[in-house]
């Protein structure tokens, strides 16, 4: 069975970078639509970026900002995230659906991963 373990959060300044990953076991992320997910506290969970064979996507607020990317051969995806502002601070989740493409609607991923805080101060 494929696992999804996200790491790499912590707490940073605004104006400052950080980088979460998520490790996938059991399985590689060949053949997988993988994305990123995000959930303030009073706010509904929103995608944040995605990434399958055909590229990448971004939500507006972090367009620019951040970069969805995998290593195939590590079977992990990372967020690289830059020029952090107070309104990313969040519980971020990997996730991950077996499709050759991403779907626009979160509810279609069937993996998810158990989340990683990222606190911008």
């Amino acid at each position: 069975h494929v696992q999804l373990v996200e790491s790499g959060g912590g707490s940073v300044q605004a104006g400052g970078s950080l980088r979460v990953s998520c490790a996938l076991s059991g399985d590689t992320t060949s053949g997988y639509c993988m994305g990123w997910f995000r959930q303030a506290p009073g706010n509904e969970r929103e995608g944040v970026a995605s990434i399958d064979r055909l590229g990448t996507t971004y939500a507006d607020s972090v367009k620019d900002r951040f970069t969805i990317s995998k290593d195939k051969v590590k079977s992990t995806l990372y967020l690289q995230m830059d020029s952090l502002k107070f309104e990313d601070t969040a519980m971020n989740y990997c996730a991950a659906v077996r499709l050759g493409f991403c779907p626009s609607s979160q509810s279609a991923y069937t993996l998810w991963g158990q989340g990683t805080q990222v606190t911008v101060s």
